[in-house]
């Protein structure tokens, strides 16, 4: 298996906004400009702060205590079932590991620019600096700098990027990149005993899957009431684990047709539940709408690592879950596939899902 499997299209080349926004500029390019923000957000109150994402705690997940854990579990339940996101405390991920990955993303955005070159996407490719899901010259751009690659499984690293960080942060984030998918496998087995789904479909479909980083950089902006730093939409991939690395706040989930922000716990993930995980589960757990706001006074960065299930394998909703009072809600449908389709669009909400559902003729027929 070669690398080119993890061609799935790519985006179109834009400017570095982060070059843009040292500049000092006082406007903002009109390539940034969304008319569609207040349309997006008319009908959206902002959130109640009394709102809030609820906390896992893993250690009472693993607790050899019954009583204790049982109480979690249905805790994770409910956070997946009526949110779709939750923070993580006690994740067993090291924290001088958290805090040098930290450091390290801050010191990878700081890299001049001849240096970021050399890591830019290429033509027809999705992964290096630049911006996703971006599929014509004329669609609206978010007031970010992304840098994405694929992490494991190893052999599909691109040759001119993982291997070629600069040391140590090439060092941490092999490191990391292994921790986060032990937790990934962790989290995911525990969701499976919570729907009480059949353990072994999760393990088949996720086992050796692929993991991607997504570093994330907003600049300031001299107006952010007219950009938005991150489109809403719905994550494509199984599961996200993001760690905030710096403490600028920004990331806000749609609930109940409102806007909450989330604001992040010290030493904690935010752990998401994506599309995939939304079909394998028929729709138990849904994946959530969710944007990145940004600020005029200062940065904000964030790493999100992307858990999906092996591209060689399929998916669909797990077996164990389908009923006759719960008939399939989605298709089945090769992993590779699945991503080809996602990255030929462009980011609106979670419109591609809708692409998977199954249709009234095709659930008679029982396909």
């Amino acid at each position: 298996m070669d690398a080119n499997l993890t061609n799935f299209g790519g985006s179109l080349l834009v400017p570095s906004v982060q070059e843009l926004a040292k500049e000092a500029i006082t406007e903002v390019p009109p390539r940034y400009v969304r008319t569609d923000r207040d349309h997006l957000f008319m009908h959206d109150e902002q959130g109640t702060p009394l709102l809030q994402v609820p906390v896992i705690d893993l250690n009472k997940l693993l607790s050899s205590n019954g009583d204790l854990m049982e109480s979690e579990l249905e805790k994770l339940h409910v956070a997946c079932r009526d949110w779709g996101f939750f923070q993580l405390i006690n994740h067993g991920v090291s924290y001088s590991l958290v805090e040098e990955v930290k450091s390290e993303v801050q010191e990878f955005f700081k890299l001049p620019m001849e240096e970021k070159r050399k890591f830019w996407q290429e033509e027809g490719d999705l992964e290096g600096f630049g911006q996703a899901f971006v599929v014509s010259e004329e669609q609206k751009l978010d007031w970010a700098d992304l840098f994405s690659m694929v992490s494991l499984p190893r052999h599909l690293r691109k040759p001119h990027l993982f291997p070629m960080l600069p040391s140590p942060f090439r060092d941490v984030l092999d490191e990391y990149s292994s921790e986060i998918r032990d937790l990934a496998m962790k989290i995911l087995l525990l969701m499976a005993k919570a729907l009480k789904m059949d353990t072994k479909e999760m393990i088949e479909l996720f086992d050796e899957g692929m993991q991607a980083f997504r570093m994330n950089y907003y600049p300031p902006c001299p107006r952010p009431d007219l950009v938005i730093g991150l489109t809403p939409h719905s994550d494509a991939i199984g599961l996200t684990i993001l760690l905030q690395v710096n403490e600028m706040e920004g990331l806000q989930i749609r609930k109940e047709g409102k806007w909450v922000p989330i604001k992040p716990l010290p030493n904690a993930f935010i752990v998401n539940v994506g599309d995939i995980l939304e079909i394998v589960t028929n729709g138990t757990y849904p994946s959530i709408e969710h944007w990145a706001t940004v600020n005029s006074m200062k940065e904000r960065l964030s790493i999100a690592t992307f858990y999906s299930p092996k591209l060689e394998g399929e998916m669909g909703p797990a077996p164990s879950l389908i009923t006759p009072d719960k008939p399939a809600l989605f298709k089945r449908i090769g992993v590779a596939d699945y991503f080809k389709g996602l990255f030929s669009r462009e980011l609106q909400g979670k419109s591609y899902l809708d692409v998977m559902r199954m249709t009234q003729g095709e659930e008679n027929n029982g396909n």
